[in-house]
C-alpha cells in the first residue's frame, strides 16, 4: 500500500516557496558581518599586468682572491649545515618575484584576457559571446539584476553564458568581470558554478571586487577553505569583519590552534561579531586539525538567517531551524540542494525547487531521490516520492506507470511545486509509447519539454487534439517545422484552452512571431486582436536587438535575464517574450528560444 505523504511533504515545499529577496551584502540588519557587495562602488583597479615574472637574478659572481667574503663552496665540510643556510641567505637574498615565479611559472599562470571554467567543447559559448559589448555595460546589467528570474530556461542559458570561457569585453579588467559573473550566480543559486569560476582567476591577480566574489561563493558551498589563500591579502584592501574572522579560521583550518585561538579570542574582545555569528567562527576554528574548542550552537533569538550564517553553519555541520529558511530567498534554497554536506532526505525539497529553476537537471534530481530511496529512513514523504519515482519507471502496467505519474504531478499545491515534478518525471513520461486516447497527454509532452527532451515529445505530434495545449507546445518545440501557422491556428487554441484571462493564447501568439512562424500580414492582424504591442521600444528592447544585430549570444541571454525580473510567469509580458525568443534565434540559440516559448504555455 502506498504511503500517505501529504502532511509531510506539504509542510517541506512549502518552507523554499517564500519568495522573499535575499538582501545584498551589507543590507543584512540583523546581526549582519557580510561583505557590502556590488551595490557599492568599489574603486577600480588596474588591469593586471599580462607580462611574465621576471627572469632569476643572475647568480653573483665569486668574490677575488683574498677578499673576506668566500663563496659557500669554500665552506669547511664539518660546518654545521645552518650556518650554510645563513651563509647562502645573506650573500644571495630571496627577490620575491623569483619566488612567486617557482611557486607559479609563466607557463601555468592564466590569462585575464579570457575567462571561465566551460568551453565549447564542454557546450559553453563561444570566445566573443560577449563580442564589443562594453564591458561597464555589461557589469552593470549584472550588478543589477535580480536574481532568481521566472524562466528556467532563461536561467539555464544565462549560467552557461556566465561560465563559458569567454573573451573579456572592454572597459573592464578580466578579473572584476570574472567577479561579476561569479556573484551574479551566487544570488541566481548556482553556489558550484559562482566558485569554479571564482578559482579560475589566479589569487595573485584578485581585485576586490573579486575577493568580495569569492567570499560569497566560499559562503554558499559552506566551504570556508576557498578564502584561505587570499585571506592576508584581502585584509590589507577590506575591513570587513567576514575577513577578521575568515583569518582565524583559516589558521585552524591549516591545524594552526596556536595563531587560530588569539585571533578568533582577539575579534571577541574588539566586538567584531556577536551572538550566534562569532559562536559559528569559533565552532569553524575549531573544526581544524587540533582546533580543540567545542562550541554548542543555539539559536534561540535567531530571527534572521544570513549568508554567513548559512556558510558557517554548513562548514561546521550545524542543522539551521527549518523556520529560518523563511527568512531569505529562494537562492539559499537552491545553495542547500546542492550541499554535500547535508543527507539525500533533507536536500529533496530544496532539490525541486533548484530543479523547477534549472539549477538542478532532471537527471540530477533523478539520482538524489535514487539517494533518498537507497537510505534506511523509509516512512519519510521523500521516500515514498522515491518509490512512486521507480514505479514510474519499471511499472510493466501502462496505465498504472500513468496512475502513478498523475499522482505525483498531483501532489503539490502549487505551480512551481507542480513544474518541478514535471522536471522530475520528464524522462519517465518519455517511456510512455504514443496512443491518441491517452488521458493527461497535455503533462505528459509539458514534462518531457521541461527537460528539454524534444525528440521524445515529438513522437506525440500525430496524437495529439489540435489547439490542445499538448499541440500548441509541439508546434512550438517543432524546430524542424517549415509550414507557416495562421490566424485559424492562433484561434484554434484558444477555443480549446482553458485559459479564461486570455494570458497563454497571447503567449502562444508572441511565441509564434518570435519564431518565425507566422507572416508579418497575420502577425500585424492578431497583434490588435489580441492587444500584444509586437512594435514596443524602449531601452531593454533596443538593447537586446541591437544585441541580436550584432551576434552576441552572451550579452542577448543576459538581457533575456532582465527582462525576465519576476518572481514567476504571471509578470512576463507576451511583448518581451517576442522579443526574447526572436533575439535568441537570430542568434543561433534556437533551441532555447523553443523551449522558452514552450516554458511561457506549461507555467501559467
Amino acid at each position: 500500500m502506498r504511503l500517505s505523504r501529504n502532511s509531510v511533504a506539504l509542510g517541506a515545499l512549502a518552507l523554499g516557496l517564500v519568495a522573499l529577496g535575499l538582501p545584498a551584502l551589507g543590507q543584512e540588519k540583523p546581526e549582519s558581518i557580510l561583505p557590502p557587495g556590488f551595490g557599492e562602488p568599489v574603486p577600480p583597479a588596474p588591469a593586471p599586468s599580462e607580462a611574465p615574472p621576471s627572469p632569476p637574478a643572475s647568480r653573483p659572481a665569486s668574490p677575488a682572491p683574498g677578499s673576506v667574503a668566500q663563496p659557500v663552496t669554500a665552506a669547511p665540510a664539518a660546518a654545521p649545515a645552518g650556518d650554510v643556510t645563513d651563509e647562502l641567505a645573506a650573500a644571495t637574498p630571496i627577490d620575491p618575484a623569483v619566488l612567486a615565479a617557482y611557486e607559479l611559472p609563466a607557463y601555468a599562470r592564466r590569462s585575464l584576457a579570457m575567462v571561465g571554467v566551460v568551453g565549447t567543447r564542454e557546450g559553453g559559448l563561444a570566445a566573443d559571446a560577449f563580442g564589443d559589448a562594453d564591458g561597464r555595460f555589461l557589469s552593470t546589467l549584472m550588478g543589477r539584476l535580480d536574481a532568481p528570474i521566472a524562466s528556467r530556461w532563461v536561467s539555464i542559458g544565462l549560467r552557461r553564458a556566465l561560465a563559458s570561457r569567454v573573451s573579456t569585453p572592454p572597459h573592464v579588467s578580466g578579473a572584476d568581470f570574472a567577479a561579476e559573473r561569479a556573484w551574479l550566480l551566487v544570488r541566481m543559486g548556482e553556489s558550484m558554478v559562482s566558485r569554479a569560476l571564482v578559482e579560475s582567476v589566479d589569487t595573485d591577480r584578485y581585485t576586490p571586487k573579486m575577493y568580495e566574489a569569492a567570499m560569497q561563493a566560499a559562503l554558499a558551498t559552506g566551504d570556508p577553505a576557498v578564502v584561505c589563500p587570499v585571506v592576508d591579502a584581502a585584509q590589507t584592501v577590506s575591513t570587513d569583519r567576514a575577513w577578521v574572522l575568515a583569518g582565524a579560521i583559516c589558521a585552524g583550518l591549516a591545524g594552526k590552534p596556536g595563531v587560530a585561538g588569539p585571533l578568533i579570542d582577539g575579534a571577541k574582545r574588539r566586538g567584531v561579531a556577536r551572538g550566534v555569528d562569532i559562536l559559528l567562527a569559533e565552532k569553524a576554528v575549531g573544526a581544524g586539525a587540533r582546533g580543540g574548542r567545542a562550541v554548542t550552537i543555539e539559536w534561540d533569538g535567531v530571527d534572521q538567517l544570513t549568508s554567513w550564517r548559512y556558510g558557517m553553519a554548513m562548514a561546521t555541520g550545524v542543522t539551521i531551524p527549518d523556520p529560518l529558511y523563511a527568512t531569505v530567498g529562494r537562492r539559499v534554497q537552491y545553495w542547500r540542494a546542492q550541499s554535500p554536506m547535508i543527507d539525500a532526505r533533507t536536500r529533496a525539497p530544496s532539490a525541486e525547487l533548484a530543479a523547477a529553476q534549472g539549477v538542478f537537471s532532471n537527471a540530477a534530481l533523478v539520482d538524489l531521490y535514487g539517494e533518498v530511496e537507497n537510505a534506511d529512513e523509509q516512512s519519510s514523504a521523500e521516500a515514498g516520492v522515491a518509490r512512486d519515482l521507480r514505479s514510474a519507471y519499471v511499472e510493466s502496467d501502462r496505465t498504472q506507470r500513468l496512475t502513478v505519474l498523475r499522482q505525483l504531478w498531483d501532489e503539490p499545491k502549487d505551480r512551481r511545486g507542480r513544474y518541478a515534478r514535471l522536471v522530475l518525471t520528464a524522462r519517465a513520461a518519455s517511456t510512455i509509447a504514443p496512443a491518441s486516447d491517452t488521458p493527461d497527454v497535455d503533462r505528459l509532452v509539458a514534462a518531457m519539454l521541461s527537460a528539454g527532451l524534444d525528440r521524445s515529445a515529438l513522437r506525440w505530434k500525430g496524437d495529439v487534439a489540435r489547439g490542445s495545449d499538448a499541440w500548441a507546445m509541439l508546434t512550438l518545440a517543432d524546430g524542424g517545422a517549415v509550414e507557416p501557422l495562421g490566424q485559424g491556428d492562433v484561434d484554434a487554441y484558444r477555443s480549446r484552452t482553458a485559459d479564461p484571462s486570455g494570458a497563454k493564447v497571447r503567449m502562444f501568439f508572441a511565441a509564434l512571431a518570435g519564431l518565425g512562424r507566422i507572416d508579418r500580414a497575420t502577425s500585424a492582424s492578431l497583434s490588435g486582436r489580441y492587444a500584444v504591442d509586437l512594435a514596443m521600444r524602449n531601452s531593454w528592447t533596443r538593447a537586446i536587438d541591437r544585441a541580436a544585430a550584432n551576434r552576441q549570444p552572451g550579452t542577448v541571454l543576459l538581457l533575456a535575464a532582465v527582462g525576465m525580473q519576476t518572481p514567476n510567469w504571471t509578470g512576463v509580458s507576451p511583448a518581451a517574450l517576442y522579443h526574447i525568443v526572436a533575439a535568441l534565434q537570430r542568434v543561433g540559440l534556437d533551441g532555447e528560444a523553443r523551449m522558452i516559448a514552450v516554458e511561457a504555455l506549461t507555467r501559467l
